[in-house]
């Protein structure tokens, strides 16, 4: 199939476009490469080099003889990507082309209008697109598990049977987001459901848990396909930090009581999913969920497994609780329905120790490029401005 990556210079998005196309997929990836230009106003940097994605496409086509189109453009700039839709014809369009950080959301008052106008304005003109331009075309839309929030009741893949005064109906589930950003998926999600039922586009939503993990089998076949490994406060996620945390022998950072429950997922996994939704057509019209996970562990949970892993490498690991910077249920039930991916073939990999001893060599290995004042959170959920302040340059873990 023709499929056009959306955010494909991302850390998703890079290996998606390079699986798809290992797949025998004709893909072009599209991006404004924003998560670049954050990182080089505020002095952020991945732990493993990123080679530009010129260089990354020129290299698989090197590697794998296959070629990846490229187009340069912001999902708001409707012109730039309408042409993108025009000119490559998406059988399927993969939608990464969001800001994905909740505390890059709650920085401020612009960090905030930015992320909502980001995902929100991008995902309308996609689906703009697709009805002007590609009406055939399947939107696999990637989600989120913090749409729906941390209910005491089973959380159901996208919909519940409600029976209410003795009528019963099939509803979106409750959505209860926990930042802005994961509002904007929100508002996502009823806008693409919306353009389903008027327009009768075909949509795949992926509410994705955490992602973890550094390589795909495409990204490990050379340096220069490597896609980015985060662990700062803004943009790693907690297994991230509490990898290079132990490699360098700065303290496991949990927030609060650390019972905060969430759905996780390896890389390779996420790659799979997609692969699974794209085959696997919607109906005319139709609006579908996948809650796309395959495990749940507790901030606790994650940080005992690091320490454990961490020790029986020899590390010093030590666990430090702080103050929870943002506002959520700290202990609290959890259980995510996640059927549908399995059912159409999903074998997942699990979160095993080799996975996160590979993270932490990783770290060890980079150990030079990270900066420890990237760490600690200067973003607060009741804080009206949060600053994330400008770092001058790199420093060597410990200084």
């Amino acid at each position: 199939m023709r499929i056009l990556v959306l955010g494909g210079d991302g850390y998703l998005g890079w290996p998606q476009a390079l699986y798809l196309s290992q797949k025998g997929h004709e893909v072009a990836v599209f991006d404004n490469l924003a998560r670049r230009q954050f990182d080089l106003r505020h002095g952020f940097d991945s732990l493993v080099p990123i080679q530009t994605l010129h260089r990354r496409i020129a290299c698989w086509q090197e590697l794998a003889g296959r070629e990846i189109v490229h187009y340069h453009g912001d999902t708001r700039d409707y012109p730039a990507l309408s042409h993108a839709f025009q000119e490559f014809e998406p059988e399927v369009a993969v939608h990464y082309a969001e800001q994905r950080a909740a505390p890059y959301s709650m920085i401020d008052r612009e960090h905030a209008v930015e992320t909502q106008d980001n995902n929100v304005i991008g995902t309308l003109n996609v689906l703009y697109a697709i009805k002007d331009f590609a009406p055939g075309c399947h939107l696999v839309k990637l989600g989120t598990m913090g749409e729906y929030g941390t209910p005491n009741i089973d959380i159901e893949e996208g919909f519940i049977e409600i029976e209410y005064k003795g009528r019963k109906d099939v509803l979106p589930y409750p959505k209860q987001p926990g930042s802005f950003y994961h509002l904007s998926k929100v508002h996502d999600s009823h806008n693409i459901m919306f353009a389903c039922k008027i327009w009768g586009i075909r949509s795949t939503d992926l509410n994705q848990g955490i992602v973890y993990g550094a390589d795909t089998y495409e990204t490990e076949l050379h340096p220069d396909l490597a896609t980015r490994f985060d662990y700062d406060q803004v943009y790693g996620t907690a297994l991230n930090r509490f990898c290079v945390q132990a490699a360098v022998g700065f303290p496991l950072t949990i927030y609060g009581r650390g019972g905060q429950t969430r759905g996780y997922i390896n890389i390779k996994d996420t790659m799979r999913c997609i692969e699974l939704a794209a085959l696997s057509e919607p109906a005319e019209g139709e609006y579908r969920v996948f809650n796309q996970i395959t495990e749940r562990f507790s901030i606790n949970d994650v940080a005992a497994m690091v320490h454990r892993v961490g020790t029986a490498m020899g590390l010093t690991v030590e666990m430090n609780t702080l103050p929870n910077p943002r506002v959520e249920a700290e202990e609290h039930y959890y259980n995510a329905v996640h059927t549908k991916l399995m059912d159409l073939g999903l074998e997942p990999h699990l979160l095993a120790d080799a996975v996160i001893e590979r993270m932490i060599t990783l770290a060890q290995e980079y150990r030079d490029r990270v900066d420890t004042r990237l760490i600690l959170p200067t973003v607060d959920w009741r804080e009206v401005e949060n600053h994330v302040e400008p770092v001058e340059s790199l420093a060597v873990a410990g200084d």
